[in-house]
């Protein structure tokens, strides 16, 4: 069965790898939270101006 996924790491490599360092947490924190800030602020602003672009 092929798999769909382009990162075949082994388990192993995966388990054993050193942990990120404080400042790439922190980098990675810093990203998540931009991100859901921006998506946030355009949801809110889709409320507030009343159109509703995605139907679902």
């Amino acid at each position: 069965m092929n798999s769909n996924y382009s990162n075949v790491a082994q388990l192993k490599d995966l388990m054993t790898a050193p942990p990120m360092t404080a400042a790439q947490h922190a980098e990675v924190m810093r990203k998540r939270i931009a991100h859901r800030r921006m998506v946030e602020e355009a949801r809110e602003l889709k409320r507030l101006s009343g159109q509703s672009y995605d139907q679902r």
